[in-house]
């Protein structure tokens, strides 16, 4: 395809990192000892772990402890060797735990079978791990999120889905907790801060799963929720949209309590909405609004500081039609000015070389224009890459380019 292999295009890159930095670097690295010795910068630069059908980790089912470790450690390392700061470990992706939870069973991604001790402690390690190579380690969670089939019967006995039946919601060929029902939003909460009493993580991270994508043809079954819980909401959205802002609350409120200084993020789809649906919207014509689709009013989170970061998925290159890189980030930097909620952009590493993707993916570059982008918005501190796999692998050099471009000495979290 005319490129070099991605390897050797990889080495190339950071081979050379002094071709590819700015005017200022350049100037940097031929000034005074003095001036090279100062203070590391300060900003997020992270990768998603992902563990959901083993899309990062671990590979495959059935390893040993042993190998699961080795390759998680592996996974720590490549964030060390692309001057990366923090990871964003997910721990829960299924109704399920990484870590010896009293509330929920053993993931089925480590052994195969739901509810299958491990033999060893997932995120006790990637924690301690982490830390000792100087990242930081933010445990990511799946609040509503049950399984990926329809048939609770194939969940392990234990499983709190088949204790209380009357939680679940089948959508999609797929199985959610109902997230209008108290006792689960009390039951979910309660087993994602099991994790946060029991380790010193960094961080809490939510993706972008709230109430479900909408799947053609087919309802979110709540109605009797809905009529037992709903009263004195103008309709059914507005009191959705109230479901997940107490989650979100008394999510924020329950870190504070059990590990202060914990930071709680969220992560969800770039969009909150267009503005040919709400003047306050961005300039986009996406086809699912956060508020609207996933009843996630995102901006209000943020305008009304109710967590700590949000780090939308602007998984758009620049120039796209429908969701402009390049206008997303500037309207995200207007809605985090003056809140002290800080902003990271989750940028589409995956993309990357992707021979379904446009041409703008195949570009090396694409990521690193994001980047350069940014610099000019002092509202974004950082950006989170998704994901782990790809970082790895980078076949075209997409990561290579980045860090050789704007990674040259190391960064520390803001703290």
């Amino acid at each position: 395809m005319g490129r070099l292999p991605r390897r050797a295009f990889a080495a190339a890159a950071l081979a050379t990192l002094s071709g590819f930095g700015t005017a200022g670097d350049a100037a940097a690295a031929r000034g005074p000892a003095s001036a090279r010795r100062s203070a590391a910068p300060r900003a997020v630069r992270g990768m998603w772990l992902a563990t959901t059908s083993h899309r990062d980790w671990p590979s495959r089912t059935g390893l040993s402890p042993a190998r699961q470790r080795a390759e998680l450690l592996d996974r720590l390392d490549t964030a060390v060797r692309l001057r990366l700061n923090t990871v964003i470990f997910q721990v829960r992706p299924t109704a399920d735990a990484l870590w010896p939870s009293p509330y929920e069973p053993w993931s089925q991604y480590l052994t195969g079978v739901q509810g299958k001790d491990p033999g060893w402690d997932p995120l006790g390690t990637a924690v301690r791990e982490a830390h000792a190579r100087g990242l930081e380690l933010h445990a990511w969670f799946n609040p509503y999120r049950v399984s990926g089939q329809p048939d609770p019967g194939r969940l392990a006995p234990s499983h709190p889905a088949r204790v209380h039946p009357d939680w679940i919601v089948r959508y999609g060929g797929k199985l959610y907790y109902n997230p209008g029902l108290p006792p689960v939003r009390t039951f979910v909460r309660t087993a994602m801060l099991d994790a946060v009493r029991r380790y010193p993580v960094d961080g809490v991270h939510w993706d972008d799963y709230f109430y479900p994508y909408p799947v053609a043809g087919e309802d979110f079954d709540d109605g009797a929720a809905y009529a037992e819980h709903g009263a004195g909401f103008p309709d059914r959205a507005a009191w959705r949209r109230d479901n997940i802002d107490r989650l979100v609350l008394e999510m924020a409120a329950g870190i504070k309590k059990v590990r202060p200084g914990v930071r709680f993020g969220i992560s969800p789809f770039g969009v909150w909405r267009n503005a040919s649906t709400d003047p306050l919207g961005s300039q986009t014509r996406a086809g699912i609004e956060t508020y609207d689709d996933l009843y996630a009013d995102t901006r209000k989170w943020v305008r009304e500081r109710s967590i700590d970061y949000i780090c939308p998925q602007l998984y758009w290159h620049i120039g796209f039609a429908a969701a402009d890189y390049a206008k997303l980030l500037p309207w995200w930097a207007g809605v985090a000015r003056g809140t002290g909620v800080r902003l990271y952009a989750g940028e589409a590493l995956y993309k990357a070389g992707d021979p379904a993707q446009p041409a703008a993916w195949q570009d090396p570059a694409e990521l690193s224009r994001h980047l350069t982008l940014a610099a000019k918005h002092p509202e974004v501190k950082g950006h989170i890459f998704f994901a782990a796999k790809e970082a790895g692998a980078d076949r075209i050099g997409a990561m290579a380019r980045v860090v050789a471009d704007h990674y040259r000495q190391p960064a520390k979290p803001p703290g």
